[in-house]
């Protein structure tokens, strides 16, 4: 049985459009996306909103690199629709869809560079999520986007930063969604959207996983699963290893123990809860985006979140 908390919380910000893809600067501001609106965006303490770039299509992961830009994985853009609430949802790809890519943006000028429109098996669909190593690159998973018959099935894939190569490295698998790596680095977590699964990977190395044998589906050992109608979305990594996962539908933050015997939800007031990243001292603060409403909050967290890879070695 999954273990339940409410927490308290800060609203940093609000009126946002569908908020995606938190970073923590050390300055105290967030970085974040506006699916909707088609923006890289900085947040200030203050809950001042500032547009750093037009990305268009749908900007939605979003990592610092090395080289002290930011890196998005745009999913080409969405179908929109507003609930009943008035809060937003997206929904099938957009009728403009510009096209799945990896982007990069120079913080400094607002310029945006694609650096990915393909792997080596033909065009990205709908890339979602991204983390660093320590080793100058990048893994990121490719959703797919969903049509009103039909459905892509995505896969995850490593990149260098500089955008001079690209792998597949797991296909297929069912909507991954959010990606990280564990303390160490050895382990890679990926989240299924619509399974309600969390896969862990053996990582062997740069842009190389130790494959699991059949019967395993795409390689990889299964972490959790949930018995409720709990999707998942992006995810970030505890100090302790721990999997903190943004959950739909249920909404919150889902708590995993490294070996997946302890889970805990962590309940927020959006069914669209989409993602987590952790700043402040200590890494104690953690993040969160609440996108129907389009809210920025923070929550003391009980643990410290893990240093990033490649800003860590």
């Amino acid at each position: 049985m999954t273990k339940q908390s409410t927490p308290a919380f800060t609203e940093i910000a609000s009126g946002l459009r569908f908020p995606e893809g938190p970073i923590a600067m050390p300055n105290g501001d967030i970085l974040l996306v506006e699916i909707e609106r088609g923006t890289l965006t900085r947040v200030t303490p203050r809950g001042e909103i500032e547009v750093i770039a037009q990305t268009g299509g749908g900007p939605n992961g979003a990592a610092m690199g090395p080289d002290g830009k930011v890196y998005l994985c745009n999913n080409g853009g969405f179908v929109w629709s507003t609930m009943r609430s008035g809060g937003l949802r997206p929904g099938h790809q957009a009728h403009d869809y510009s096209g799945g890519r990896i982007e990069r943006v120079d913080l400094a000028t607002g310029r945006v560079e694609v650096l990915y429109t393909h792997g080596p098996n033909g065009p990205l669909k709908g890339p979602n999520d991204l983390v660093f190593d320590g080793h100058g690159g990048f893994w990121f998973t490719d959703l797919g986007k969903s049509r009103d018959r039909d459905l892509d099935r995505g896969g995850i894939y490593y990149a260098k930063a500089d955008g001079s190569g690209i792998s597949e490295v797991v296909y297929p698998m069912l909507t991954p969604n959010g990606i990280g790596l564990s303390p160490d680095g050895k382990l890679l977590y990926v989240a299924e959207t619509h399974t309600g699964r969390v896969w862990r990977f053996e990582v062997s190395g740069p842009g190389t996983i130790a494959k699991a044998p059949f019967p395993s589906p795409n390689g990889g050992s299964l972490l959790a699963s949930m018995s409720t109608y709990r999707l998942f979305d992006s995810l970030a990594i505890e100090a302790n290893g721990n999997v903190c996962v943004a959950s739909l539908f249920e909404g919150g933050i889902t708590v995993i123990s490294p070996d997946g015997k302890d889970i805990e939800l962590v309940s927020l007031p959006d069914i669209y809860t989409t993602n987590i990243c952790f700043g402040g001292p200590e890494l104690k603060t953690a993040f969160i985006t609440l996108s129907t409403t389009g809210k920025l909050v923070s929550v003391q967290w009980p643990r410290a979140g893990a240093p990033l890879h490649h800003l860590n070695t």
